[in-house]
């Protein structure tokens, strides 16, 4: 074929040379490429494979005391030390919404149950009500704090300790945000450990002019009495 010259399309081949602008420019989902791989071995792992949760906690369920100050915070302040953890689990929650939640939704039915009962007294009537008030509360707590618990379990692949997240926020609150406090701590704690250490390098020497002339006078020195020692007959 002569350079330059065009080839005239049959029919068949105009309809195929329709294409939408910027349909070529579509990115590609390929499952083989985007699948999630295996750290050892980099096999292509299949879409339900969830990591195994086997590793142990650092601290038990009960050991408040290892660390004073989530245990102050936890006792008197439960809703403080719970959004410390969602906000250092979840960059998009702020730890002020987490604690505000956790403040109207726990410590706020609480509260509403013992003002129900200081003013009304315990009849039936009221008991009634405290019950239902205290049970949404104990559900809530089991549902919206056990969550924060899962998430914390699933990236470091904790195992459940004693029971289920929902139980043990359920039974043990306070003891349980205690602990993941302390889980995190220590982690993070062996996560900036294990960072490569930064070697500086060694500081600059400079040598003044003196320090200059003097060594050079040295070093000619000594390059004299070698040669004149060279020099002398056997």
């Amino acid at each position: 074929m002569a350079e330059g010259t065009y080839v005239k399309l049959t029919k068949d081949q105009v309809s195929l040379q329709e294409i939408t602008p910027g349909e070529l420019n579509q990115p590609i989902d390929i499952a083989a490429i985007n699948a999630p791989r295996c750290e050892q071995c980099g096999q292509t792992l299949p879409p339900s494979y969830c990591p195994p949760a086997d590793e142990d906690w650092v601290t038990g369920i009960f050991g408040c005391t290892e660390d004073r100050d989530s245990c102050l915070t936890g006792m008197f302040c439960p809703c403080v030390l719970f959004g410390r953890n969602v906000a250092t689990l979840n960059d998009d929650i702020p730890e002020r919404s987490a604690c505000i939640s956790h403040a109207v939704c726990i410590e706020g039915g609480i509260a509403l149950a013992i003002a129900t009962a200081a003013c009304n007294g315990i009849d039936p009537d009221t008991a009634c009500l405290l019950t239902e008030g205290l049970l949404f509360a104990w559900w809530v707590c089991g549902i919206y704090t056990g969550m924060g618990r899962q998430l914390l379990q699933r990236k470091y692949h904790l195992k459940d300790s004693p029971c289920d997240p929902c139980m043990v926020h359920c039974c043990l609150h306070w003891c349980a945000i205690c602990q993941e406090h302390r889980e995190m701590k220590n982690h993070l704690a062996e996560g900036t450990a294990s960072e490569a250490t930064v070697v500086n390098p060694p500081p600059r020497q400079e040598m003044n002019a003196a320090e200059k002339h003097e060594d050079q006078g040295s070093t000619s020195h000594q390059s004299g009495e070698h040669n004149n020692l060279q020099l002398q007959p056997m």
